[in-house]
């Protein structure tokens, strides 16, 4: 990254942010975090970030940025998942998608000339018509979540519009790997290792024959600092381009834990897309980028940092 670049990343503290930290501070640039700690991940930043507790949308965080003066901003903050945001779709609007907008207001004011959002290629094209789906599809969300990750990505080209910043919307694949969360209502990889090293069976929704892309964290890092360097505006899918089911994943997490486990068959998610699986093409153009980690190798590192774990922080998060 060249000398002189600063970065402010809300979420910083979260799953793909603190790793996504570290990689932008071993790659010379000024990074500056700014996160709520709603849901922060067991690491440590590196310190030679700066940090700012606050809401991403807040007026605390534009003062911040404003000081700050980042040169480019990587937005990854959310706030809940595709069932939470069902539950509630006002609230999510609310919380998530007017402080995303806000953070984009605030990030070109400070004077920002590029923004790289973190959206879901798996919520926003919902049951695409082919597969692998591609960025030139109509997007046609399933969920409350999806819908507003294409709300954030039509609000951020108007202010591509408006302000000639760049823009781009990485729409990620099934995000995994160490630090992620296995307490929540998303992530199957992290809630399943979760609950077997807890002496849980897994939980498999439906059939298990849904497929989605996976793609492993350190493969998304990749994609983003490569999105930061990039002239590019627009969307861009940060998959593998190969869809592989949940009980593909649940099995091989078994397989790693060494015992034969029963699993848990609990009811399909209503409005669950069956199918996802992203064309990578554009990444590869666009950001010379692509997924290096094959699924087995990337369930294996996340197994053993999940398995490294004190018993005593399992036990906490299972009970949560």
């Amino acid at each position: 990254m060249a000398v002189g670049r600063r970065v402010a990343v809300t979420g910083g503290a979260g799953f793909i942010g603190s790793h996504t930290v570290e990689a932008l501070v071993a790659d010379g640039a000024t990074v500056l975090v700014i996160d709520d700690l709603s849901h922060p991940a067991p690491a440590t930043l590196p310190p030679e970030a700066d940090f700012a507790e606050a809401d991403c949308g807040s007026d605390e965080a534009a003062q911040v940025l404003k000081r700050f003066k980042p040169t480019e901003v990587l937005h990854l903050a959310a706030r809940g998942g595709v069932n939470r945001a069902m539950r509630d779709p006002g609230t999510h609007v609310r919380t998530a998608v007017a402080s995303s907008i806000a953070f984009f207001k605030s990030a070109t004011d400070a004077g920002a000339r590029a923004i790289v959002t973190a959206s879901s290629g798996g919520a926003v094209y919902g049951d695409a018509r082919s597969l692998p789906a591609h960025e030139r599809l109509q997007p046609g969300p399933r969920s409350a979540y999806g819908a507003s990750k294409a709300a954030e990505e039509v609000y951020l080209g108007s202010f591509r519009r408006l302000t000639g910043a760049r823009t781009l919307a990485l729409r990620y694949g099934n995000v995994y790997g160490p630090r992620q969360d296995g307490t929540g209502e998303a992530g199957v990889v992290a809630i399943s290792a979760t609950r077997l090293l807890d002496g849980k069976p897994p939980v498999i929704r439906g059939d298990g024959e849904q497929t989605r892309d996976f793609i492993f964290v350190l493969d998304v890092v990749a994609a983003n600092l490569a999105a930061l360097r990039s002239s590019r505006s627009g969307a861009v899918n940060v998959g593998t381009g190969r869809e592989t089911s949940v009980n593909t994943v649940v099995s091989t997490l078994i397989e790693l834990q060494g015992g034969a486990v029963q699993v848990q068959r609990d009811p399909g998610t209503p409005g669950e897309v069956r199918r996802g699986c992203l064309d990578t093409q554009r990444a590869r153009q666009w950001l010379g980028w692509q997924a290096q980690t094959r699924i087995d190798e990337g369930l294996e590192q996340t197994w053993r940092w999940f398995a490294a774990q004190p018993a005593e922080v399992l036990a906490r998060a299972s009970a949560r």
